[in-house]
């Protein structure tokens, strides 16, 4: 594992600013403050576009790596980013399952859900951020925590095993409870508004308890999803820009594969895969440390079986629901 991190000051400030930048263009140039339904097209350029620019960064951490500290640790360090990428990628899928049960319950109309999406991604970026630097901090303090992570994902991987097929009950969800028992809600929405004012009142929105609940998800879903990245480095700023690529390409995947996602049923038990097998990683390290690339192929190798077997098992379902 990486012990110390390779971002320099320079580096930090310019990937935060870079951050901001692309926010600031989603929010004022590319319509993310006009309500608008996205389109598939739309859709799969954004997410060819984040892709494309983690692997664009991904380049240059490797050409700058490689001309100051050597072709040993570039190599290490790229290939250490790009599995925290596909980890952090893999694992935010599940979170876009959640996303579709949410606007599902709330009837959230297709043009009301960008908006909404782009302030979770804030949400989530600043929460991230947090428990990035919290997790760092505690293992370099506390290694025996790795540990600790290792049993939690394993544990979590077999619970994801066993309950795959059950969904959640949003009406039975605490926090939603507490937030109907606790603010004036008005029964329909008020375009992308969070807030309204009624007779001298202030009234939420059910698009402000959607956002509530994404926000929530994203919370659970890093629980998960930063430990599995510390079986890859510990290194804060490998963590951190893995994790926020992943997190700002989730809004347009989310776009891109809402309406089909029946078709990715068995990815839940792919996802649970990649999370007893990062736990067992961290387990086994003392004894025996696996090189990155087998990490990267293997956790490659199960999300790419496990929608292939979706997509394959889908098309036959459907082929002979179709001929009776």
């Amino acid at each position: 594992m990486t012990a110390i991190s390779v971002g320099q000051s320079w580096m930090w400030a310019a990937f935060i600013m870079f951050v901001l930048a692309m926010l600031a263009l989603d929010l004022f140039v590319f319509g993310g403050r006009k309500a608008h339904r996205v389109s598939v097209r739309e859709a799969l350029a954004w997410v060819t576009a984040w892709v494309s620019l983690a692997l664009v960064f991904a380049a240059l951490l490797w050409w700058y790596l490689h001309s100051h500290v050597g072709a040993e640790v570039a190599q290490r360090t790229t290939l250490e980013f790009l599995t925290g990428y596909l980890i952090e990628q893999s694992l935010s899928i599940d979170n876009m399952f959640v996303f579709v049960m949410i606007f599902s319950y709330f009837a959230v109309p297709p043009e009301l859900q960008r908006r909404v999406l782009l302030y979770g991604v804030f949400g989530a970026i600043i929460m991230r951020a947090g428990m990035i630097f919290a997790g760092v901090w505690l293992v370099q303090e506390f290694a025996w925590l790795l540990y600790v992570f290792g049993a939690f994902l394993v544990i979590t991987g077999i619970k994801m095993l066993i309950f795959a097929n059950q969904q959640p009950d949003l009406e039975k969800n605490p926090l939603l409870r507490w937030l109907r028992s606790h603010l004036r809600i008005t029964d329909g929405f008020h375009g992308e508004r969070f807030f309204v004012r009624q007779n001298g009142l202030r009234w939420a929105t059910p698009m402000f308890l959607v956002l509530v609940l994404i926000e929530a998800s994203d919370l659970v879903f890093a629980v998960d999803s930063i430990p599995a990245i510390f079986a890859v480095t510990t290194d804060p700023f490998i963590v951190f820009t893995s994790n926020i690529f992943a997190i700002m390409g989730l809004r347009a995947l989310y776009f891109l594969l809402a309406d089909m996602a029946y078709r990715f049923h068995l990815l839940k038990y792919g996802l649970a895969i990649v999370l007893v097998f990062i736990g067992g990683k961290m387990l086994v390290a003392p004894w025996w440390h696996m090189p990155i690339q087998w990490s990267l192929t293997t956790v490659g190798g199960i999300i790419l079986i496990s929608v292939l077997l979706s997509l394959t098992l889908t098309k036959s379902k459907t082929r002979v629901t179709g001929e009776q």
